[in-house]
């Protein structure tokens, strides 16, 4: 018998997270146990239940999923992440599967389709919608690391450039509002993207590259 998964939704309509959480709820292997409209509130819910799935609206009243995502996978690195979208998914794909989200399904997807990628998520693979496919995405565009650049994140780029500038990880920590634990996180997490074990290391190697006009992010 397959472990009960345990589900985080951050949604933009409570009455659509409502009707979410009854589907999952019909299979015996997903449980709900937390809803939020607010991205800051789903990280915080995250990090208290480190659930097996975070279901994340793209769109949030106060962020878009590719600000969200990132924290999330810091401090609950296991979680899936599924990104529910309005938009044309196929455009933002890129960029979410880098940031960490393990899938990325249309709002007007079925419940069918729901399940069936949880239960492709249960099994480590992912699904695509066969538009999709058909309209030749593969392969992915090589990241910046194989065009001579770094594959720094938006928000790693910022943290360099504020730690360039002399600006301290509690500062740093306020400006973008997570936790001063967050910054360590991303600062190992930029140490190895950079291939440097300090500080020192991780600045020098940020301004040779800066300095050169190269791109620092996928």
């Amino acid at each position: 018998m397959n472990q009960v998964w345990r589900v985080v939704i951050v949604g933009s309509h409570p009455t659509s997270m409502l009707g979410t959480k009854l589907i999952l709820e019909e299979e015996k292997e997903l449980t709900v146990l937390g809803m939020t409209s607010s991205a800051q509130e789903g990280v915080r819910l995250v990090e208290e239940i480190q659930p097996d799935l975070v279901l994340l609206d793209y769109r949030l009243s106060d962020a878009t999923a590719e600000t969200v995502i990132e924290p999330m996978k810091l401090i609950s690195p296991k979680s899936h992440v599924i990104v529910m979208t309005d938009n044309d998914g196929l455009s933002l794909l890129q960029t979410l599967i880098h940031r960490g989200a393990s899938g990325l399904l249309s709002k007007q997807a079925s419940p069918f389709q729901l399940i069936h990628m949880i239960a492709g998520l249960r099994e480590g693979v992912t699904t695509l919608p066969l538009e999709w496919v058909k309209q030749a995405i593969w392969p992915l565009a090589s990241s910046g690391l194989h065009e001579g650049g770094m594959p720094l994140s938006e928000t790693e780029t910022f943290i360099m450039e504020r730690i360039v500038q002399g600006i301290t990880y509690d500062k740093i920590a306020l400006e973008i509002e997570v936790s001063r634990r967050s910054i360590d996180n991303y600062l190992r997490k930029i140490y190895v993207k950079l291939g440097v074990n300090t500080r020192a290391q991780a600045i020098e190697k940020y301004a040779l590259y800066s300095h050169q006009g190269r791109q620092m992010y996928a």
